[in-house]
């Protein structure tokens, strides 16, 4: 037999570890303790059975009789893989030597928004970069920043730098479409430029026990002034629905800034904090455990409506123009 631990982890890093029941290292084994780590720590079920109905205890009645002795470590992979669909939960994973199991669907359902040889005619060869963002000034003095994820840091300096060059600017255009999330104090930094007075932007929990709806009161979520260079005109967030977990909540901060307006599609969600754990075969397996609130104290765990609903129409892509990024410019107008 081999101990589970639940390794508690907030965004990548390691803050502590509880032991968990032992299971035996067989297909059984393994599917008893991925249901039960998933019972006792994840926190949407209740939203999640009002929302769709979800019923953890059927997904049990429904997965148990699939599990045998005599399964390949592939099929113990595709049944639980499956298994953990039911949450369609996108930061929840299973990672073998062979696979990564997935629930992508919030974002490949759904059009994409985004073209990757529309960004090279607005960015040119010419635009800067400072740690995670490139930017550059548009020819109708709009600034437009591009940060693709917040996995890549960026330095007070950096932000400084950044929104000196274009201070001159009648507005500022930050495109974080297709970025997917990362480090949830790059976010926060960011967002830290758009407001003069500390604000309050939402709200977490955290669980305390294994019951579904064991949950500390709500802890506000505060978004402090930057003590650098603030931004003080207006300024347009482009958004699709691969913007996801750290950059689903720079959204939610930056609806609660003065002047900000959110543009795009519907962003993807992800609004628990991830935490991980492994099975008794070495499995790692990566789960929502904190769940995290709007201003309103309503869960963005399936994304957050923009300001201005807007796709990129066929007509525009085929004459080389983002619609996403014209509606954007319009409304500095």
């Amino acid at each position: 037999m081999k101990r589970i631990i639940i390794y508690i982890a907030m965004l990548g890093m390691l803050c502590s570890c509880v032991d968990e029941e032992q299971y035996s290292d067989s297909p059984r084994g393994n599917f008893e303790a991925l249901w039960r780590i998933f019972d006792e720590h994840y926190c949407f079920f209740s939203y999640k059975k009002a929302e769709y109905g979800l019923d953890w205890d059927a997904v049990y009645q429904k997965y148990s009789p699939q599990f045998s002795d005599k399964m390949s470590n592939a099929q113990m992979f595709e049944v639980m893989a499956n298994m953990l669909s039911e949450l369609r939960d996108g930061h929840v994973n299973i990672y073998s030597t062979f696979d990564v199991a997935r629930n992508w669907s919030w974002h490949e359902d759904y059009p994409q928004n985004y073209s990757d040889s529309l960004m090279r005619i607005y960015m040119g060869t010419d635009y800067k970069i400072a740690a995670g963002l490139e930017y550059r000034t548009l020819d109708d003095n709009i600034g437009f920043v591009r940060y693709s994820s917040f996995s890549n840091g960026i330095g007070e300096g950096n932000l400084d730098a950044v929104l000196s060059e274009l201070a001159t600017c009648n507005g500022l255009i930050i495109d974080i479409r297709n970025n997917s999330g990362g480090n949830l104090t790059n976010a926060e930094q960011l967002a830290a430029r758009f407001t003069n007075k500390e604000i309050l932007v939402g709200y977490m929990q955290h669980k305390t026990g294994r019951g579904h709806d064991d949950f500390s009161a709500m802890e506000e979520q505060r978004l402090k002034p930057s003590n650098g260079m603030r931004w003080q005109k207006p300024v347009v967030v482009l958004t699709n629905r691969t913007v996801f977990s750290a950059a689903n909540e720079f959204v939610k901060y930056m609806k609660c800034c003065p002047n900000v307006t959110i543009v795009g599609d519907k962003t993807g969600g992800g609004a628990g904090m991830p935490f991980s754990s492994e099975l008794p075969c070495g499995w790692a397996v990566r789960f929502s455990a904190c769940p995290m609130y709007d201003r309103n104290k309503q869960p963005t765990e399936f994304g957050i409506e923009p300001d201005h609903n807007v796709a990129i129409t066929t007509a525009d892509f085929l004459n080389g123009k983002d619609t996403i990024i014209e509606f954007a410019r319009t409304l500095f107008k």
